[in-house]
């Protein structure tokens, strides 16, 4: 059985994600500072993801966003990324937390510290999540197929 899915393993041992981000130019590079290893994937998770993201000095975890059904959780594990929302900003540390629940704030971290950032995502996988981006020009639709489909703001492909 090749497709065998393993029941344990050492989250630094499960390969980072080959690319970067799905979002398409000029967002896509603004994540080359992300690396996710995506932690539910390995064990055949379908119902929610479950990502260990390191930010790079300078990296942001993704564009300032919110879902319109999917709820969101963050643990950080290292580092001291700030916490931006359309609400304001708060500095984090380890062992703290944050929640992101659908339709709720828009939220992204960012790392302005010359030290790495490693930080636990929680995410729940619900059919016909929509992404805005109070910042870009950009609009998330997710497929049936699970991947998401990027346009701008008033419908047009990129």
């Amino acid at each position: 059985m090749n497709d065998a899915k393993p029941i344990a393993v050492r989250a630094a041992d499960v390969p980072p994600r080959t690319k970067p981000s799905n979002y398409p130019e000029p967002f896509f590079s603004r994540m080359l500072k992300r690396e996710k290893r995506q932690l539910g994937d390995a064990f055949g998770l379908k119902n929610f993801g479950v990502n260990l993201t390191r930010l790079l000095p300078g990296g942001e975890s993704a564009l300032l966003h919110r879902h319109s059904r999917q709820d969101e959780f963050i643990y950080i594990l290292e580092g001291h990324p700030t916490l931006v929302t359309d609400q304001g900003e708060i500095d984090l540390a380890p062992g703290m937390c944050a929640g992101f629940p659908a339709q709720g704030i828009a939220h992204q971290l960012v790392n302005r510290t010359d030290a790495d950032v490693l930080v636990l995502e929680i995410g729940d996988r619900t059919p016909g999540d929509e992404g805005s981006y109070p910042s870009d020009d950009l609009k998330a639709t997710l497929g049936p197929d699970g991947k998401w489909l990027f346009t701008h703001k008033d419908g047009r492909p990129y």
